[in-house]
């Protein structure tokens, strides 16, 4: 059971900068990566299709033997991760915008979430911001069109810049501290939004708290590999496979990534 893989999913290929977070984490790991492309963005599903859509992705990775789920998607953790937990068998680690550390460390008392209308409009993300950000101002803004421009390959274009800045300007003018990534495809953005952004804005995006929950859960449930070979990574997508090698292309991993229709 141990040598299986972690199974990740995501809306597409923005998960994969959760995966990657994994992988160099836990190298020995093996991983399978589904990236639905197809549905992209979850974040303008209504609750009811982003369920289905998980517990889709969750069967087809149990048919590929993983040992551990990783929802690598803000819009599906918040809206489905509770039900997964209850029909299936088996460790699921979700992510949530990383509204706590941004809470925690802002010193003008004013933080800016950038994430999906999925995940902003979720109850998961109501009852975080409650939590942990009653005493501060968060300024929430819907990243709309840019899963769908970062699907398409067109990270570095000035459609991009444009859209981008036009979502931070009301943050910056705000005088936000932190800036928190709502959404696994946003740190892909990351080197236009230090073009845009002020130097003192620090961004926040949940890619490492994830892995280091991943290997808490593997060694809680004597999951942790024992393979001593190479690790194996498959990635697999349902939309444009070239969109998701060109992305893979920025690591120095060894994968395989193939077009599955799931």
């Amino acid at each position: 059971m141990s040598n299986k893989a972690i199974g990740i999913f995501d809306s597409g290929i923005g998960g994969t900068s959760i995966w990657k977070e994994i992988v160099t984490m836990l190298p020995n790991e093996n991983t399978i990566y589904l990236a639905d492309s197809k549905h992209a963005p979850y974040g303008k599903l209504s609750k009811n299709e982003i369920l289905s859509l998980s517990i889709k992705n969750t069967k087809k990775l149990l048919d590929l033997q993983c040992k551990i789920i990783v929802v690598a998607c803000n819009t599906a953790t918040t809206n489905a991760i509770k039900e997964l937990r209850q029909q299936f068998d088996i460790p699921f680690i979700g992510i949530e915008p990383a509204i706590k550390p941004a809470a925690l460390q802002t010193k003008t008392k004013r933080v800016g979430v950038l994430a999906t209308k999925g995940t902003l409009t979720s109850k998961l993300f109501a009852k975080t911001s409650d939590l942990y950000a009653n005493n501060i101002e968060v300024i929430e803004v819907i990243g709309t069109g840019l899963v769908e421009l970062i699907e398409k390959g067109k990270i570095h274009t000035p459609e991009m810049h444009t859209l981008l800045t036009s979502y931070l300007q009301p943050m910056i003018e705000k005088d936000i501290d932190y800036l928190v990534l709502g959404c696994t495809h946003y740190p892909y953005l990351i080197p236009i939004l230090r073009k845009i952004l002020p130097n003192n804005i620090v961004i926040i995006d949940s890619g490492e708290a994830v892995a280091r929950q991943t290997k808490s859960i593997l060694l809680k449930n004597s999951l942790l590999s024992k393979n001593s070979e190479k690790a194996e990574h498959c990635l697999y997508t349902n939309g444009n496979l070239s969109v998701l090698e060109d992305i893979l292309s920025n690591y120095k991993i060894s994968t395989t990534a193939s077009y599955l229709e799931f």
